[in-house]
This record gives C-alpha cells, structure tokens and sequence, in this order.
C-alpha cells in the first residue's frame, strides 16, 4: 500500500476529494480510495449491504484518515469493481484479503459495518497475522439472532421508501423518533456532499447474492469468536433494527478483548448518527 511511488502522491485529507484507482487482483480490477497518512497501519473499511463507495459517511472517513491512512474498497462485482458478486460471506472475505495484499501492506486494521464487519471476522478468524485490530459495527456473529431476517426487512423498507419518496436508508438505519429522522436525513445529505467521479450504483444481480450471502450467515453455526485475540471495538445504536443490537453484545462477550460502546435513540446506523463521538472512540482504541 504505501510504496515508494505513492509517498510522494500529494496526501488527501478529504473522502470528497480522494481520487477513484484500480488494483488488479485475482482476477478483479478493485476499485479503491485512499486518503489520510501516508505511514501508519492502514484501516480498511469493509462496507454494507449494497453499498458502493459513495456510502461511507465522509464525516467517519475523514475522522479516522486524519490520524490513519484509510482505504475503501468496492467488493467484487460492485460498483466499479470488475467480476462477478459472491453469495457467501466466506467468499467475500477472501476476495477483501486478495485486495489487501496486492495493495501490500504487511498488517491492517479493519472496521468492518452490517455486512462488512461479518467479512471482517472470517478475515480475523482465517488470517489473523493480517489484522491487527478490529472495529465491528452494526454487525453480528454467524448464526446470530434476527439476522436471517435481513432480506425481507430490506424488502419492506425499500417498498416503503418508494412509496414515501425517501431513500430506504432513512428507515432501515435510524430510528422513527425526531432525533432518529433528522440524523438520517443529515446523514444522507453527507453522502451527496462528492458531486465529480461518483461510483456506479450496485445492480440488482449483485445485490441479490449479496442478500443471499447474509442470509446464510444467520443460518450458520455460531463460530468460535474466543480465537480472535485482537482488540476489538464493538459499535452499535441500542435500536438497531436491520441486526438487532443484542447481537453487538453477543459478540463483546465471546471475544477474548472486546469493547462495547452502544449509542441511545439510534438504529442499525449509530456510528453514523453519532459520527463525532464514534470517531473519538475509534482514534482512541486505534492509537492504543
């Protein structure tokens, strides 16, 4: 990742501005941004259920990038990502760890959210010399309560959204109380601030397998989480709907060094909603 080519790129400070690039990996031309130090343990963002780059909360991004280097990635068959989508998580955490090694770094942090942070610990789990810390937020374990439910409560939610005119995101990360609506609608106006270079939506196909991937991995068996000796930071609003929040706490229990931090008033999007004190938390448990 940080290669004598690229220390002398000027350092982008902002998500907005960072440029689109391509890695060719496996097979798959991963597009990617990078942002923030040019030293330093990168963290890799691994993203959620349909989302492309666009969808990571530039307020997040450029929270973490000013301390870390950062780098965003669309999953295979995603956005402006070549190939074809995977339909297990399992297939997808290999694809997200053939990408980080042609990017070449010899160990990275990870925050992986909803679909990301499932990546996440089968990366943790089949590579762990890789990871040095973890971040899950809005996520749960294989095998975790609710999580097979997913597909038709993103059914519902989007039917609503079109019948409301509203991106089906106001419903299926926040909360319905005022403080839930209004940090919804400013999130979503954040995820508009980049107008030059945006990324491709993902398709319908992609996001089919996707659907499918996850649940599969509510039907799993429960993994055993206590081979996980990194530090890892477990995020999530009290309220979350899409992976219900009782699936957080799980997880901080059965992993050796965990840390558990859950946001009032907030849904399936806390770390979004309650971007500044999340960002606080994880510059924090990063630079320990």
């Amino acid at each position: 990742m940080i290669n004598e080519q690229q220390t002398h790129r000027h350092v982008v400070t902002s998500y907005q501005d960072a440029p689109t690039r391509t890695i060719a990996a496996g097979g798959v031309n991963f597009a990617y941004r990078e942002l923030g130090p040019k030293t330093g343990v990168p963290v890799i963002f691994l993203t959620h259920l349909a989302a492309v780059l666009d969808n990571w909360d530039p307020r997040v991004v450029d929270g973490i990038a000013a301390d870390h280097p950062v780098i965003t990635f669309d999953n295979r068959g995603v956005g402006a990502s070549t190939g074809s989508t995977p339909d297990t998580i399992q297939a997808m955490a290999k694809d997200a760890v053939t990408f980080i090694r042609a990017l070449g770094p010899g160990q990275v942090d990870l925050l992986g959210f909803s679909m990301g942070g499932m990546i996440a610990q089968v990366i943790a789990q089949d590579e762990p010399q890789l990871i040095r810390k973890l971040i899950l937020a809005g996520t749960g374990p294989a095998g975790g309560e609710g999580i097979k439910n997913v597909t038709r409560i993103s059914h519902l939610d989007t039917i609503r959204g079109l019948l409301t005119f509203q991106d089906p995101k106001q419903f299926l990360f926040f909360t319905r109380t005022p403080n839930g609506r209004q940090a919804g609608r400013e999130f979503l106006a954040r995820l508009k601030e980049r107008t030059q270079n945006r990324d491709k939506a993902i398709s319908l196909r992609s996001y089919a397998a996707q659907l499918k991937a996850i649940h599969r991995w509510g039907l799993e068996q429960p993994a055993d989480l206590s081979v996980i000796h990194q530090p890892v930071l477990v995020a999530n609003g009290e309220s979350d709907k899409m992976v219900p929040t009782k699936n957080s706490a799980d997880l901080a229990r059965r992993l050796p060094d965990s840390d558990l931090v859950t946001y009032p008033d907030a849904g399936h999007g806390g770390i979004f909603q309650f971007h500044a004190q999340f960002v606080q938390k994880a510059l924090e448990f990063l630079g320990q």
